[in-house]
């Protein structure tokens, strides 16, 4: 029995003796030390060998081998774990990166620390994009049921569910826009990224135009190709050109001139920017928003010049954009709801007053307004909505006369010979296009008047009741854009306002020059009627386009 274990351990002296005595004049060639031999591939990663356990832990296909007692020591220390350069504690096989990771700083901790940042990082990742698609799963199943999450076929639909999600957004994103300031990065990428998801519907609306398609034997057959819907083709790229130059015109107010400070809050004494000045009135209704402040001196040439430049780019924002929306919502159908409450006539909505001033030889629209109560928001929208309903009766009958073989399908009670219908018929439908022109003059330049004005009832029945996809993204789209420009131009109405206040202050009492510069600003601020001040913007309420240079044709 002894001399069986003395063979086996002569037998194991001597094959480690052979590895030793191959390895070494391996490694004097290559200027490697007797204590530690190792062999690495060409990118750097390492194995081991193991004689006495008879154990290999290969990496990405390369080897390396210690001998001997450095072997020993090192595969296994004093506690009789097993551990090496190119395995885990547990004896795993490590990557190829977390080695080479782990072999830069070998002072430090092993590949434990980089190895579970590593799964950390790879594991937020994937959080994050399986967080984005269950998010647009939500969206999306939300469209398509209506926003009845319960699935019981009470949704509403298609087109009204996408344009409660583009205002819902809105609201989200812009509802507290009430300072200068860029938007948070968060909230930039949320607006966009749910934008693209709700506007990715509008690439399946499409209309089928005839096409010649030629085959290989030189024949030629017309078909019937789709292409995008000529309002969203027209429209959809000039909006998405109009959100740009907003949210980058919000970037431009960092490191400005004036701060804000919360109502009722004081600024300390000792703020060598504090001056005591009156409150802002143009504020005065909204009590929400925190207060302007300019320095004592007032705001400087520069960033004066700044500001009013940002407020001319944004009037021409809040001008293409109502171009918009009233061009979209002029082309939707009334619905056969609201047409059942409407009067028999149009003065019967109108009032004696205002028809009175309608039909009058002497018409003049700024005396008409000045007859009316517009002192409220909830008396303006009452006046535009009764000239609206007033101005549908008489387009109707406007088109019921002039298509008597309509007429005519319903009433067969025709007394009249054919010359004295046709006279009555040209006589009623030139007085009442007239009238109805003039009643649209009114009802313009009421709306330009006051641009911050809530939707007509009609309008609003129009939206509630649309049924078309396209005109409901075009619609929805433009009305929150125009609510933004409306609230950055007045954001920086109130600024501008501030700094008039404070060179009012510095200027002298005797200059009167200076007070009616500064009631007129005041004046114009108020109703920010300036912006509508040009006669062509009627032209560009009909034709966006032609009068609104804004670089989409250099795209």
């Amino acid at each position: 029995m002894d001399r069986g274990l003395s063979a086996e351990e002569d037998l194991m002296a001597r094959m480690k003796g052979m590895l030793s005595n191959s390895f070494s004049e391996a490694g004097s060639g290559r200027g490697i030390s007797d204590d530690r031999l190792e062999q690495r591939s060409i990118d750097g990663a390492s194995s081991s060998f193991s004689i006495d356990g008879c154990s290999e832990a290969l990496g990405d296909g390369d080897m390396s081998y210690t001998t001997g007692d450095t072997l020993n020591g090192h595969a296994h220390g004093e506690d009789g774990t097993s551990s090496s350069d190119g395995s885990s504690p547990l004896g795993w096989p490590l990557g190829r990166r977390e080695r080479s990771g782990s072999e830069a700083s070998p002072g430090g901790p092993k590949l434990h620390g980089n190895s579970s940042f590593m799964w950390e990082e790879k594991r937020e990742k994937r959080e994050t994009e399986l967080s984005e698609v269950e998010m647009m799963k939500e969206r999306f199943a939300k469209l398509l049921l209506g926003e009845d999450m319960s699935g019981g076929g009470k949704g509403v639909c298609t087109a009204l569910a996408i344009s409660n999600a583009i205002t819902n957004l809105s609201a989200s994103v812009f509802g507290e826009l009430w300072r200068l300031e860029p938007l948070a990065p968060e909230r930039r990428t949320m607006w966009r990224r749910e934008m693209e998801w709700l506007l990715s519907v509008s690439d399946h609306v499409v209309e089928l135009v005839p096409s010649w398609q030629t085959f290989p034997d030189g024949s030629s057959l017309e078909v019937m190709v789709s292409r995008p819907r000529s309002d969203l083709h027209v429209n959809l790229p000039a909006l998405r050109k109009l959100d740009t130059m907003l949210l980058d015109s919000l970037e431009n107010f960092h490191d400005t001139d004036f701060w804000y400070v919360d109502r009722g809050i004081a600024v300390a004494d000792k703020d060598p920017r504090n001056v005591n000045r009156h409150p802002v009135q143009r504020q005065e209704e909204k009590w929400w928003l925190p207060t302007p402040k300019v320095p004592n001196t007032g705001l400087s040439e520069d960033t004066r010049k700044k500001l009013q430049y940002q407020r001319e780019c944004t009037s021409q924002i809040l001008k293409a954009a109502m171009a918009i929306n009233g061009s979209v919502l002029s082309e939707m159908e009334a619905p056969e709801v609201y047409l059942e409450s409407l009067p028999k006539n149009g003065k019967t909505s109108l009032g004696n007053t205002i028809y009175a001033s309608l039909v009058s030889d002497n018409f003049n629209p700024e005396a008409v307004l000045s007859t009316v109560d517009l002192s409220t928001e909830h008396s303006t929208l009452e006046i535009a909505n009764r000239l609206e309903t007033a101005i549908l009766v008489w387009r109707r009958k406007i088109h019921n006369k002039s298509n008597p073989n309509l007429a005519n399908a319903k009433d067969h009670r025709f007394a009249k010979s054919s010359w004295g219908m046709m006279k009555d018929l040209v006589g009623d439908v030139d007085k009442r296009e007239l009238i109805a022109d003039r009643a649209e003059t009114i009802l313009l330049m009421l709306k330009q008047k006051f641009p911050g004005l809530p939707q007509t009832a009609l309008d609003m029945n129009k939206i509630q009741f649309n049924k078309d996809v396209g005109q409901s993204i075009l619609e929805s789209y433009s009305r929150v854009l125009e609510s933004l420009a409306f609230n950055i131009l007045a954001r920086v109405d109130d600024v501008l306002y501030a700094d008039d206040l404070a060179r009012r202050s510095l200027a002298p009492p005797a200059s009167s020059g200076s007070g009616r510069s500064f009631s007129s600003t005041q004046r114009s601020m108020n109703d920010l009627s300036y912006l509508f001040e040009n006669d062509d913007y009627i032209e560009s309420e009909r034709h966006p386009w032609k009068q609104l240079d804004l670089g989409w044709d250099k795209d």
